[in-house]
């Protein structure tokens, strides 16, 4: 039998975000939230289990808020560990494409109907 103290599903204390940062973040990149995140390397048994995760997750692209969430860690403990895999060039960022990259809504227009003449 448990005792009134005990809870069954207690999961302890949660872990402070600086333990899994490292401490206080202190890089010079800036990450938003559609920054897109390519692994460049396999994850090692000695990494952190974070950065192990993200490795495994983003063989395939994936944005800095897809991160957060599959991680469920805030935007701001992401980026740093971001930050540390990409100094030690085990992840690429790869800035979103601008607005203004885009042709224009009239040109695309006009190639389609170009198209459909053909």
């Amino acid at each position: 039998m448990t005792s009134e103290n005990q809870d069954p599903w207690d999961e302890g204390t949660p872990v402070p975000l600086y333990v899994i940062t490292g401490g206080p973040g202190s890089s010079a990149k800036t990450f938003n939230l559609v920054t897109l995140i390519a692994a460049r390397s396999e994850p090692e048994p000695a990494m952190q289990p974070e950065q192990a995760a993200i490795l495994s997750m983003c063989t395939y692209p994936l944005s800095v808020a897809e991160v957060s969430a599959y991680l469920s860690l805030p935007f701001s403990v992401v980026t740093v560990l971001l930050s540390k895999l990409v100094d030690d060039e085990r992840v690429e960022a790869i800035a979103p494409v601008p607005v203004a990259a885009y042709p224009e809504r009239g040109l695309l227009e006009a190639v389609i109907h170009g198209l459909r003449k053909l």
